[in-house]
């Protein structure tokens, strides 16, 4: 069980030793992050002149439980623009508290990603979906958030940019206020 100290243990320094590290090893500065979701993993090997890292040689980086997920951050360039993709993501199920889950987006960011492509396996209600059809999620709902379990909750660090859209959320066109949640 996390207890709450565990709960906010990922620091500005663990992200920034993480992307340090990461590009002392390889000349690519990424410009483009790309999560690759269930099904998706392949498309990391396309990149050309990879630099790949499995996850569990990465300072700091959890690890993929899911069988499928390759668990390695490729480095390279795709249509001659860097980029960097995880091959596998992690899971509040696989026992990781949400800030390690979005951990990479900040070592994303530390690297030098401007441009994030998050995919998934997702379902849909419209029957006119068939099964590897793309589309754009435009909103969703953050069921964890309902518990309680916010990627930005915690300790408001002004290093780690993404705290500070904490404030509000964005729907449609039209911005709403929410209340701190810490």
């Amino acid at each position: 069980m996390l207890c709450l100290t565990d709960y906010f243990r990922y620091s500005f320094e663990d992200c920034q030793a993480t992307a340090d590290w990461l590009l002392a090893q390889t000349a690519v500065r990424p410009l483009v992050g790309i999560v690759c979701g269930s099904g998706l993993g392949g498309l990391a090997d396309a990149l050309k002149d990879q630099v790949a890292f499995n996850y569990k040689d990465i300072p700091n980086f959890p690890q993929s439980t899911v069988h499928g997920h390759a668990g390695r951050l490729v480095f390279g360039t795709l249509k001659g623009r860097a980029c960097v993709c995880m091959q596998g993501r992690f899971h509040l199920y696989e026992g990781y508290a949400i800030q390690k889950i979005t951990m990479p987006m900040r070592i994303f960011k530390l690297l030098g990603v401007e441009t994030v492509m998050l995919t998934n396996a997702a379902g849909g209600l419209n029957q006119d979906y068939k099964v590897g059809d793309i589309m754009i999620i435009k909103d969703h709902l953050n069921m964890p958030g309902f518990a309680g379990n916010n990627p930005l909750a915690g300790p408001n660090d002004e290093r780690q940019v993404l705290h500070k859209e904490k404030n509000s959320i964005k729907c449609e066109h039209e911005e709403i206020p929410h209340s701190d949640s810490r």
